[in-house]
């Protein structure tokens, strides 16, 4: 199981639009200094962060008042594979093992970014929390998973960027845990995780 943002593709495209995009078209529509709309919205995701509705674009068009998918759009040539990752994909597909898309993403972000890297090929299944009605960092999402799919979570092999998603693999019974270090290649490597990491899966190649 493959986590997308950040795990196959660059989290930098997210970030973008999430740090610099949101707050700057935020500040004009609501006629405020962007530093001030950028707190503002910060503490909008903590407040919600790993819920359902933090993932959803709906939600925060509505919350917001401007079309937010519209956003991801402008910046689309901005969605790429993290370095080495659709090579490994491409190995992948030619070994007898089952790979699942396993991710928090939106339907309309989902289907912008599968336009965009042309991935569901190497996938065989795409399971979204907004179609299983759960986050990731839900139980009950694990659940919903395995009742889907059928998967053993002692043969299975879970690979994700966000620690909260990973405890919950973890507290499911996912034996098999590996976390990406440098999940936005604009960033510094991450060192504070409790679990394996790797800096891509290109290493697993």
């Amino acid at each position: 199981m493959l986590d997308m943002d950040g795990t196959i593709l660059d989290l930098a495209f997210d970030n973008r639009v999430w740090k610099e995009l949101v707050p700057a078209r935020y500040s004009e529509v609501k006629g405020i200094p962007l530093e001030t709309a950028r707190d503002r919205l910060f503490a909008k995701y903590r407040a919600i962060q790993g819920q359902l509705e933090w993932y959803c674009l709906d939600h925060w068009s509505e919350r917001l008042g401007f079309d937010v998918l519209a956003l991801h759009r402008e910046v689309r040539d901005s969605i790429v594979y993290l370095p080495g990752a659709k090579a490994f994909l491409e190995v992948l597909r030619r070994r007898d093992v089952q790979v699942l898309l396993v991710t928090n993403s939106h339907p309309d972000t989902l289907a912008l970014k599968e336009s965009a890297a042309g991935f569901s090929a190497y996938f065989d299944g795409t399971f979204c929390s907004h179609t299983l009605g759960y986050a990731k960092e839900r139980q009950e999402f694990w659940q919903a998973m395995r009742e889907e799919t059928g998967f053993d979570p002692a043969s299975t092999l879970f690979v994700d960027d966000t620690e909260a998603v990973l405890a919950s693999a973890d507290k499911f019974g996912i034996r098999s845990l590996l976390t990406i270090t440098r999940p936005d290649t604009t960033e510094p490597v991450r060192t504070d995780s409790r679990y394996a990491g790797i800096e891509g899966v290109s290493v697993m190649l």
